[in-house]
């Protein structure tokens, strides 16, 4: 973290809320360093995990850190997983902190069944934590107006060899995590049809835009959004991650402010879109993701964890009231779940081989060695 950011998040400190509750970070990225927010690597991963909430385990996702700077074109991302794998090693030896569980890493799926070779690479590479791809579909005609425009092409989620990469991906046991903006929820609702099969994680909430053409127009984005996300809901394999609305191409600008903002400011603010997406992905598909340390350009972790607390209280409130959702719960003789809860069993699940898939991983850990046009 650059000093400057440093001093300007340190004017906000707030009391931490629920402490000794366990949590399990989906969602972060690490790299040697970034323009506005400089470098991020253990200690400074570890100064955010230990700023008071119990936060047991990470997940790393690719932020095209540490490629390797030779060789094959499409196996220069496995440099980004040797990366990560060298650092979750260390954050193993020190139990009492934050440990790096998982590793969801970066291939180009466009490759088709060729992309085999690459999850292969990254399988050898990641030490045993490789558990998923990000190939963000994020595109926008406006890309001059936002600070982190995408980099897909055209029609990404509809292109044949790109849904085979998937396919792919699926059938060897893996997850596929995506990040798209909003005006893009249909296509990825077409993409989910089309391979059932594959288990997609959907990031950053389809971060709804509100800088350039969107700026003003938050209301009929939220109208937009709303719809489309309900739709993309029901396909059940589609799980979501709850976060990054800070970023600065939502629109917000909190981080040109003279201060940051508190987790009251940022939670009215956010609070229809967390909850929109709880009612209706349900908490048992809904996690909840940091996206440090790029939303930590607009607040401090303890803020980002205390306001998605409240939120989490709140879509919990809301279903315990519902009659329907209390004879169910009565019926079953259980509690009532929280997307805090569900959150972590979630990201578990996914950083714990499947014994379903265990034959597949193997295959794939067999095509490290594979001599092919592919690999060389």
């Amino acid at each position: 973290m650059t000093e400057a950011l440093r001093h300007w998040l340190e004017q906000v400190r707030e009391e931490i809320v629920d402490p000794e509750r366990p949590i399990i970070d989906p969602h972060h990225h690490l790299w040697e360093d970034r323009p506005r927010i400089g470098p991020y690597l253990l200690e400074d991963l570890w100064a955010d995990t230990e700023s008071g909430h119990r936060i047991e385990k990470t997940v790393f996702v690719e932020c095209r850190a540490g490629y390797r700077t030779d060789g094959p074109e499409h196996l220069r991302p496995v440099g980004e997983t040797e990366f990560v794998a060298r650092i979750a090693e260390a954050s193993a030896r020190e139990p009492e902190k934050a440990t790096i569980a998982a590793i969801v890493a970066h291939a180009d799926l466009a490759l088709g069944e060729a992309v085999e070779a690459v999850l292969a690479a990254h399988e050898e590479a990641g030490r045993g934590l490789f558990r998923g791809i990000r190939h963000s579909g994020a595109r926008d005609p406006h890309p001059q107006a936002l600070t982190i425009p995408g980099r897909a092409p055209e029609g990404l989620y509809e292109d044949a060899r790109f849904r085979a990469g998937l396919a792919r991906l699926a059938a060897l046991g893996y997850t596929y995590d995506t990040w798209q903006y909003h005006h893009q929820l249909p296509a990825l609702t077409a993409l989910a049809h089309a391979v059932p099969e594959a288990t997609i994680v959907i990031n950053h909430l389809s971060t709804p835009l509100g800088v350039g053409p969107y700026a003003g127009r938050r209301e009929a984005i939220f109208a937009r959004w709303r719809d489309d996300v309900a739709e993309l809901a029901r396909c059940p394999n589609v799980v979501a991650k709850l976060g990054a609305l800070a970023m600065p191409d939502n629109g917000y600008g909190w981080h040109e402010r003279a201060t940051p903002p508190t987790s009251d400011e940022i939670l009215e603010a956010h609070r229809p879109w967390y909850l929109h997406a709880i009612e209706c992905f349900g908490p048992e598909r809904c996690m909840f993701e940091s996206n440090f340390p790029v939303d930590r350009a607009s607040s401090a972790r303890c803020s980002t964890t205390r306001r998605q607390g409240s939120i989490a209280c709140s879509a919990t409130a809301a279903r315990i009231g519902r009659p329907e959702r209390r004879r169910r719960r009565r019926a079953a003789s259980r509690p009532p779940q929280s997307p805090c809860a569900c959150a972590a069993t979630l990201a578990v699940v996914s950083a714990a081989p499947s014994s379903a898939s265990s034959s597949a991983r193997s295959r794939a850990r067999t095509m490290a060695s594979r001599r092919s046009k592919y690999t060389t």
